[in-house]
């Protein structure tokens, strides 16, 4: 995939690429705008191939000549279209306004717009506002979206749902809530940020045939705040295991954690490990708990901690060290905490070794930290709408604070290192929204980075790791969201592992 595909940019630099089409090559604004149109058309007629009925709610700019295009090309295709326009048409300059005089030269019109006319519809074309917005969205722009949204009829947003801030992903006050977008020419920060995805919908990429080069002749090439992470990245980061290899060559986890209470914690951590590739995998955890894990699974080697002097003999043989799931915030744990760090191994930290990092004051950059928000909120101060609200500026500052590779969680998962691109994980579901599932990423991000076998950038074993777990949780959920376990990702993982 191109740079302007994979890369997810400021609307700033999308215009960028639009204008470098244009003049280096040779591709007019009215030509991109019609096939803006057409790949929208074409979304929609495969996502609701039944629909007859299309209402078109056009704005001023590009986005509402968008609108135009694809109203006349819907008429052309036999489909009932009615229009509505939000700004006087003969008001429109540019490309804009040549679509409007083609689509009324076509027989169109325009109606007053109502909230009946959405009940009425099968499908809306939302192409009011783009990716220009600079203020809180209000009268009869506002009065629409909202009926839009409480008529909960089907809706594919041009290029943005109108109302979301293209960068940080936040309503201006009132935003369409989408099922479907189609983006152009390159992915805008704010579909995959803040609230972006809930309104967003199904994201669809079209380039609109500009060519790949457009990202380097716009000076561009490597400049995307963030990149999206795909299965194209996997075979480099996973690749076929040496005939020759033994146990030993893939390295050896060992998870700690599991305090009173808590031993499916490990158990899963551990788990995961085991069938995220570990060669090896030992679990130190509280004695009671340590004798059960060979019952449950007999690959585990389970070790009973009394105190943190008998992790020693556990930290001299292990490869990568995950600690935090189960572990508590007692006596115990903290002692434990305090033996790993000390022992310089890498580690993989999650759940309340994240919590009790505060008090350890510590930094390093051979660390993965894997913080949800309410953990990122902690670590920096900070409250955890604070971090939804700039989730790219929360990685940024955990980065700087922490160092290392932090997993930020959440919807749109984010990954970043120390050098290197930063990712968005486009993988996993709502129906991941419950107990167990950080420990199975905690997992599996620990056994990739065991058994890389060679230098690789942790953000990219890391990235690798969080989309492995969030594909898994994907295939969990085909059969619905609701009741997924952290369980049922450890079944679903092998597939995502052996590209």
């Amino acid at each position: 995939m191109s740079e302007a595909a994979t890369g997810i940019w400021t609307p700033e630099s999308v215009r960028t690429l639009d204008r470098t089409a244009t003049s280096a090559f040779g591709i007019s604004g009215y030509e991109l705008m019609g096939r803006a149109a057409e790949a929208t058309c074409a979304a929609a007629g495969t996502r609701w191939p039944d629909a007859r009925r299309w209402l078109v709610l056009c704005g001023a700019g590009n986005n509402g000549g968008d609108g135009y295009v694809i109203a006349r090309l819907a008429r052309r295709a036999g489909r009932e279209v009615q229009v509505c326009a939000f700004t006087d048409p003969g008001q429109l300059t540019g490309d804009a306004a040549t679509a409007w005089r083609d689509f009324a030269a076509a027989g169109g019109a325009l109606v007053p717009f109502t909230p009946g006319l959405v009940a009425a519809s099968d499908v809306v074309v939302d192409a009011i506002l783009g990716t220009g917005l600079t203020r809180p969205v209000t009268g009869d722009i506002r009065a629409a979206i909202e009926a839009v949204n409480a008529a909960q009829r089907p809706v594919v947003a041009v290029d943005i749902p109108s109302g979301l801030d293209a960068t940080t992903g936040m309503p201006s006050g009132v935003a369409i809530r989408a099922d479907l977008t189609v983006t152009f020419v390159g992915r805008k920060l704010g579909l995959y940020l803040g609230e972006g995805p809930d309104h967003a919908g199904v994201v669809e990429f079209s380039d609109l045939g500009i060519p790949s080069a457009v990202v380097e002749r716009a000076g561009l090439a490597g400049q995307a705040p963030l990149w999206l992470f795909t299965a194209a990245e996997l075979p480099r980061l996973l690749p076929r295991r040496p005939a020759i290899a033994h146990k030993g060559s893939f390295g050896h986890v060992l998870v700690v954690g599991g305090n009173h209470g808590m031993s499916g914690a490990v158990r899963l951590a551990g788990e995961a490990a085991l069938r995220a590739g570990a060669g090896l995998v030992s679990v130190a955890t509280r004695p009671a708990h340590a004798a059960l894990l060979p019952l449950v699974r007999p690959e585990l080697m389970g070790h009973g901690i009394g105190d943190a002097a008998d992790l020693a003999p556990l930290l001299a043989r292990a490869t990568v060290v995950a600690v935090g799931p189960g572990l508590g915030q007692d006596d115990w744990a903290r002692s434990l905490l305090a033996a790993v760090l000390a022992s310089r191994l890498p580690l993989v930290v999650d759940a309340d070794a994240l919590n009790l990092l505060p008090d350890a004051s510590s930094r390093r950059d051979d660390w993965i930290l894997t913080p949800h928000p309410g953990e990122a909120a902690r670590l920096l101060g900070v409250t955890s709408a604070g971090i939804q609200r700039d989730r790219l500026g929360a990685l940024a500052a955990l980065r700087e604070r922490w160092g290392g590779t932090i997993i930020l969680k959440g919807r749109g998962t984010l990954v970043g290192g120390p050098a290197g691109r930063d990712w968005l994980i486009p993988t996993g579901n709502p129906g991941m929204a419950t107990a167990g599932m950080g420990d199975v990423l905690t997992g599996v991000t620990a056994a990739l980075l065991a058994q890389a076998g060679r230098p690789l950038p942790a953000a990219e074993v890391a990235a690798a790791a969080a989309f492995v777990h969030g594909a898994a949780g994907d295939a969990a959920a085909l059969g619905g969201q609701r009741g997924i376990l952290a369980t049922d990702l450890i079944g679903q993982l092998r597939p995502w592992l052996n590209p």
